[in-house]
């Protein structure tokens, strides 16, 4: 079992910044991709951005300029720098791990509210 807990959540203005992190623990050999997903009050949870164990990023249309995902291998841990915060990016934010066979963690979310 892998555990991930998510920090950093919080309060801000529009136009702000805040940083999540994201740390994972428990029986981990090896962790492939990491990356962060969101999901907003009624709508479904989509993906913000994602990194690999080689550092290769992908982010969404609607984060790309203003997010950068970062990971650090040695302590298995990813964060998730959010410049120019708009109301639109209000949401819980959740940290996912995959390891190997494809197998997948979450966590249990933290929440970012953007005021206009």
């Amino acid at each position: 079992q892998v555990q991930l807990v998510e920090s950093g959540g919080g309060l801000v203005q529009a136009g702000g910044s805040l940083r999540l992190s994201c740390a994972a623990s428990g029986s981990i050999f090896s962790i492939n991709a990491m990356g962060w997903y969101r999901q907003a009050p009624g709508k479904q949870r989509e993906l913000v951005a994602t990194i690999t164990s080689g550092g290769s990023t992908d982010y969404s249309d609607s984060v790309k300029g203003r997010f950068t995902i970062s990971r650090d291998n040695a302590k298995n841990t990813v964060d998730l720098q959010m410049n120019s915060l708009k109301p639109e990016d209000t949401a819980v934010y959740y940290c996912k791990v995959v390891v190997s066979l494809g197998i997948h963690f979450w966590g249990k979310g933290t929440l970012v509210t953007v005021s206009s």
